[in-house]
């Protein structure tokens, strides 16, 4: 516990310029996709006493939902109540959906095509008409439909976020056009080098040095 509360708070903090909130966002997703959740409902705690919107929480728990599935996504909801709950906050918090059910893929598609062009669609050519279809539909539709076209966060934080969802997974392959994609947005590589810098003390030294090897060639 000595050495953890060192290096977290002692010395990772201090590593650029990350305000305590994204570092506590950056935590509790990070948290949620490993499915520790005694230390994720300390860490929102932590994100509340830092200034961190109920609402802040709730959004950044619900962007993890493409990346992890719902049955995970759902574990750190419930936490997340618990921990609203014992701080006599009310429940439900506002509903942030800001787009008919009826314009999912339209205004999903703006976002995705202007940070990420028709890559997926691309890629998955080669599958049989129906399913090639589908995955890259349910892409638009559910991650950026669903998900970014949401209030709260903005396009930035989101990106961010997911940066780090991803270097949890260790979805190597998927970083560096999430990293362009974060530049795109206005977060610089250095903001992606600290975020990595504060996943380390939660996932350890290869994930992390994968993810750093991942975008490097952005540095060159």
């Amino acid at each position: 516990m000595t050495q953890l509360q060192r290096l977290i708070f002692g010395e990772v903090f201090y590593v650029g310029d990350l305000t305590d909130r994204q570092r506590e966002l950056i935590t509790c997703s990070v948290l949620t996709v490993l499915q520790t959740l005694p230390q994720l409902k300390a860490h929102l705690n932590a994100a509340l006493n830092v200034g961190v919107l109920p609402l802040e929480l709730k959004e950044s728990l619900y962007q993890c939902a493409p990346f992890i599935g719902y049955p995970r996504t759902l574990n750190a909801v419930n936490v997340l109540n618990e921990v609203l709950e014992d701080r006599h906050i009310s429940l439900p918090l506002d509903n942030q959906t800001s787009i008919k059910d009826e314009e999912r893929y339209e205004k999903g598609l703006e976002i995705q095509k202007e940070l990420y062009g028709d890559e997926i669609k691309d890629r998955y050519r080669y599958l049989p008409d129906d399913v090639g279809e589908a995955l890259p539909r349910f892409l638009t539709e559910w991650c950026f439909g669903d998900c970014y076209t949401r209030k709260v966060l903005d396009i930035p934080t989101r990106e961010l976020l997911i940066f780090c969802i991803l270097t949890a997974l260790n979805a190597s392959g998927q970083l560096y056009a999430h990293a362009l994609g974060n530049i795109k947005v206005g977060n610089s590589l250095h903001t992606l080098y600290y975020a990595l810098i504060q996943c380390l003390p939660y996932l350890g030294f290869p994930c992390v040095f994968n993810a750093f090897n991942a975008i490097k060639d952005l540095a060159e």
